[in-house]
């Protein structure tokens, strides 16, 4: 709880310390590494993230809430750095565990999903603007 105090003040390097102070006494406790992936990231070290990301979603197995967290969170790494089918991965199986905002950027994320949505478009544009789609 005091490595999330300090991330919350802004005192990130702190929490960064706690975080693996508790990560040594309990080095098997996913949210650790979890909440030092959060104050890795905005520090910068993405990298050092992605790992910390990477075990908490080892160490719960695939399920609960630090799972579902830490793969909304390796997601987002995956977006920022152009990794659509990577980030996409990782949405699909945090909306399984009930996470709404993965299950809207899994769809962002489909190919199938957008190409739909843009016919979609065009038909309700038709639709609304007639005399447009008649002069074509």
């Amino acid at each position: 709880m005091q490595g999330v105090s300090a991330a919350e003040a802004g005192d990130l390097q702190t929490a960064v310390q706690l975080f693996s102070q508790a990560i040594q006494i309990l080095p098997q406790r996913a949210s650790a590494y979890n909440n030092r992936a959060q104050a890795l990231r905005l520090q910068g070290d993405t990298a050092g993230a992605l790992e910390d990301l990477d075990q908490a979603i080892t160490l719960s197995g695939d399920t609960g809430r630090t799972s579902c967290q830490a793969l909304v969170q390796r997601g987002l790494l995956h977006r920022l750095a152009c990794r659509d089918s990577e980030a996409r991965a990782d949405f699909e199986k945090a909306a399984a565990l009930g996470s709404e905002f993965a299950r809207q950027q899994a769809v962002v994320l489909n190919p199938y999903a957008a190409l739909c949505n843009k016919m979609l478009s065009e038909v309700i544009n038709q639709l609304r603007n007639p005399e447009i789609s008649e002069m074509h």
